[in-house]
């Protein structure tokens, strides 16, 4: 994102329809209002709403609208049409017809399987919840297997840049290299992965015929004019991936603040697989406020006589004392 681009703000919260609201995400839904109301000095950028729900199988049928109708009952009003993943399949196709006219993609005919093995035999042990690096297979070609799903070159992408001179400078942008992507997250500090051997050549297409997410939210990101990007830190290594697309594709890279993640009693991220409940908000300044304060918003004073929009106002003007930001 150049700096003349940051004279707009356009911010977006892209929650996943698999169940209601919980309080980790009403956290992230609250930052990202906070961030866009809080912009050019108070006067406020724009904040969108995105449902990402390009994973179908694992949506709960209604819980958009679940979604949705808490966050009205929190005051929290997109400033735009709701956007889904769902109706959106011709531009992801075209975004990956680019990249393989490009040479920047190429079609993968391996199985979860085939890869443990082809890792077992380099030496790699796949641990739990932790993906093993697509070792390059199908990189080269099909060898007369059929193709079942589409990958991102992002060792080639990497390898095509010099080397980073040295660690990114504030505003400065992101940047790419064969040493990885190195970027600056407003919360977290400057923040680097090498792409290529961390993750490897990444999916852009499922076997399933699913789109992935890093492609469509990289689209998404880009067909909404999206300036400022605020969610939970659980994405914050789904970044660099993003960066990459965005350079390929010759998007804007908008800038990233990953928010403090929410964590159940037993020290495991709050999540709807783990079980965690939806949030209430039959009291919504009672749900916000305990999103703000996972947020090191001050607390209110009168939390039981204060109207949701006067709560999330005196948030506001807190916000950008806290979290550095531009502009």
């Amino acid at each position: 994102m150049t700096l003349g681009a940051l004279s707009r703000y356009i911010g977006r919260f892209a929650p996943s329809p698999t169940g209601p609201l919980h309080a980790g995400s009403l956290v992230a839904a609250l930052a990202s209002w906070l961030d866009a109301r809080s912009a050019h000095g108070g006067r406020g950028g724009q904040w969108l709403v995105r449902i990402e729900d390009v994973d179908t199988p694992r949506c709960a049928p209604g819980a958009d609208a679940i979604i949705l109708s808490q966050l009205a009952d929190c005051g929290l009003l997109p400033d735009g049409p709701v956007m889904r993943q769902s109706e959106r399949g011709l531009p992801y196709q075209q975004a990956l017809d680019r990249l393989l006219a490009q040479g920047r993609a190429y079609p993968c005919a391996c199985s979860r399987s085939d890869i443990e093995q082809a890792q077992a035999r380099l030496g790699h042990v796949r641990q739990p919840h932790v993906e093993l690096p697509y070792p390059g297979t199908c990189r080269g070609g099909l060898q007369g297997r059929p193709a079942r799903s589409w990958r991102f070159r992002s060792s080639e992408i990497q390898k095509k840049n010099p080397a980073r001179p040295g660690p990114c400078e504030r505003d400065a942008g992101p940047s790419v290299s064969r040493d990885g992507v190195v970027w600056e997250d407003r919360r977290l500090g400057v923040q680097s992965q090498d792409v290529a051997s961390a993750v490897g050549d990444f999916v852009l297409r499922r076997a399933d015929g699913l789109w992935a997410y890093q492609l469509a939210v990289v689209v998404d990101d880009a067909d909404q004019g999206v300036t400022h990007v605020v969610r939970g830190e659980d994405l914050a290594d789904n970044t660099p991936r993003q960066i990459l697309l965005q350079h390929a594709l010759g998007l804007a890279t908008p800038r990233y603040l990953h928010t403090p993640l929410v964590y159940a009693p037993d020290g495991a991220k709050l999540s709807k697989q783990h079980g965690a409940p939806p949030v209430d908000t039959r009291e919504p300044v009672k749900a916000l406020a305990a999103a703000a304060h996972q947020l090191g918003l001050p607390p209110l004073v009168r939390p039981n006589d204060t109207p949701v929009g006067h709560a999330l106002e005196l948030w506001a003007r807190a916000w950008s004392g806290i979290y550095n930001r531009s502009p």
